[in-house]
């Protein structure tokens, strides 16, 4: 069967494979070395990997692009932000990942670039943004947004970037490419944080980035190898053999999710649920605010108060509690990661806390 035929679920199993022969491994190993002898293509490990190989290859069939392996999902947004020419500017959303905010703000206090925090759900508004400033390099767009979960018009707002000649980057980490493929929607480089669904067990720190234009891919991987923010082999592995899973971690995971998003709305302690309708994070507002927030993340049992996401077990914490957050971001906001087990049983742990809340 041709590969571009294969359905996503297919393509994560299979893509990155040895080739069936005989005698070949059924996985890539681990490529465990610094070094390599002189004169081929790789020369020495901050320039290239086999293991890296693999998984590139296996997430860039999935994105629709090609892709580079990053030791985090900061380091593959700092190097995107070192593509921007001094004293342009990065049109982003106001409710982004805290990391890339705080990239950005450092970026500007130096005096390299300037920061735009707009409203990616008002598309007009965006589009005129970008109008009225002849230096943008950059749309950043997140879609859902972290941790507001807003959601914008990727395609939309790619067509009126590129009229402008301004470039489209899209972190994908929360929808992933089972959900959402932003090269297909018209943008030109995605980014995730492989730490989370990506690689989906909490055991991993990693990033990526895929795009379909070669000048580009050959200029980030240069990048890379200057910073050297490479990451180890074994991360990369264990990423690679977390993707084999990701669809059917990512179908339990959403499941649990809109059921739980459907109960959350229904209980007197919670003012509001923010649930885009697809993937695996609910943000139910607190009516009772920072303090209810704060007694629930600790009142549980199953659930781990934790800040990251996108693994097997259920994770959340207010996201005030971190002084960088958005002052617009509500104080009683809870962040949930919903993993993979019994929704019943995280249901459970949930709705005691939130009886003592409302009591």
């Amino acid at each position: 069967m041709s590969p571009s035929t294969l359905r996503p679920a297919t393509v994560a199993v299979t893509a990155g494979r040895p080739p069936h022969e005989p005698d070949q491994p059924l996985n890539v190993p681990i490529t465990m070395t610094s070094t390599y002898v002189a004169t081929g293509e790789l020369e020495y490990a901050r320039f290239g990997n086999p293991t890296w190989s693999a998984f590139e290859e296996a997430l860039g069939a999935l994105e629709g692009g090609r892709a580079l392996a990053f030791a985090s999902g900061m380091a593959a947004v700092t190097t995107l932000l070192d593509l921007v020419g001094q004293g342009s500017s990065v049109i982003a959303p106001r409710h982004a990942y805290n990391g890339t905010i705080a990239a950005l703000a450092d970026a500007e206090s130096r005096g390299r670039l300037r920061a735009n925090l707009v409203d990616i759900t008002d598309t007009a508004a965006v589009v005129q943004a970008m109008q009225d400033d002849e230096d943008c390099a950059f749309l950043w767009l997140e879609s859902p947004t972290n941790p507001a979960l807003e959601v914008c018009d990727v395609t939309a707002l790619a067509a009126a970037a590129h009229e402008l000649g301004i470039r489209v980057v899209v972190d994908n980490t929360f929808a992933t490419p089972l959900l959402q493929k932003p090269l297909a929607d018209g943008a030109d480089i995605v980014v995730h944080s492989a730490t989370k669904y990506i690689a989906g067990h909490s055991d991993v720190l990693m990033g990526a980035i895929v795009v379909d234009d070669d000048e580009v891919h050959d200029a980030l991987k240069a990048r890379r190898g200057l910073a050297g923010s490479t990451p180890g082999p074994f991360e990369v592995w264990l990423a690679l053999r977390g993707l084999r899973t990701l669809h059917v971690r990512l179908e339990r995971a959403q499941a649990n999710a809109a059921e739980l998003a459907r109960r959350l709305a229904e209980h007197p302690a919670v003012a509001e649920v923010r649930y885009p309708g697809f993937g695996a994070i609910v943000a139910p507002v607190l009516a009772g605010g920072a303090d209810a927030g704060d007694f629930l993340v600790r009142a549980t049992s199953l659930w781990v108060h934790a800040t990251s996401l996108g693994g097997v077990e259920s994770t959340f914490e207010r996201r005030r509690r971190w002084k960088m957050e958005a002052p617009t971001i509500p104080d009683g906001l809870v962040r949930l990661s919903v993993g993979i087990e019994d929704v019943e049983d995280l249901w459970d742990d949930l709705v005691q806390a939130l009886d003592r809340i409302d009591a």
